[in-house]
C-alpha cells in the first residue's frame, strides 16, 4: 500500500518544475543578511502576511499597536513574506509569493535553495537531539 503526504504536496519536486531555468553557470547563494531574513521569518505567524483588517484596528487602540514585521527592503519583504509561507507550509507556497520573489529579483536557483534549507529546518524542528 502506499503513502501520499498530502500536508505537503509537491514535497520532493523541485522548485524548476514552477518557475523558469535561470543561469546554471553560477552556483546560487544569497547573502548572510537574506539567511538572517529567512530565519527571523520563523517566528512570524501567517497572519503577518495580509493587510490589517477592522478587528485588528480595533484590538491596537484597546491594547495598544504590534510592531510590524514588514520589512522596508521591497527585495527582502518578498523574501521574507516567501520565508513565512516556508516555514508554515513547506514547498506548497502560493505562485503569488514565488512570482514576487521573482520580480524582486531572486533567481528560481536562489528560491529553490531557500526552500530546501526551510524544509531541512522543518524536519530538524521536528527532531530532539539527543547527547
Amino acid at each position: 500500500m502506499a503513502f501520499i503526504d498530502f500536508a505537503q504536496p509537491m514535497a520532493g519536486a523541485p522548485l524548476s518544475v514552477c518557475l523558469p531555468m535561470a543561469d546554471m553557470a553560477e552556483a546560487a547563494t544569497l547573502d548572510p543578511l537574506e539567511w538572517q531574513v529567512a530565519a527571523l521569518a520563523l517566528s512570524d505567524r501567517l497572519s503577518t502576511l495580509r493587510r490589517p483588517g477592522s478587528w485588528d484596528k480595533w484590538s491596537a487602540l484597546i491594547f495598544g499597536p504590534r510592531p510590524s514585521p514588514v520589512l522596508a527592503s521591497e527585495r527582502l519583504e518578498a523574501l521574507r513574506r516567501l520565508s513565512v509561507e516556508a516555514w508554515h507550509r513547506g514547498y506548497a507556497v502560493t505562485p503569488s509569493a514565488l512570482a514576487d520573489a521573482q520580480e524582486a529579483g531572486f533567481t528560481a536557483d536562489q528560491l529553490e535553495l531557500l526552500l530546501a534549507s526551510i524544509s531541512a529546518g522543518r524536519s530538524a524542528r521536528g527532531r530532539k537531539v539527543r547527547p
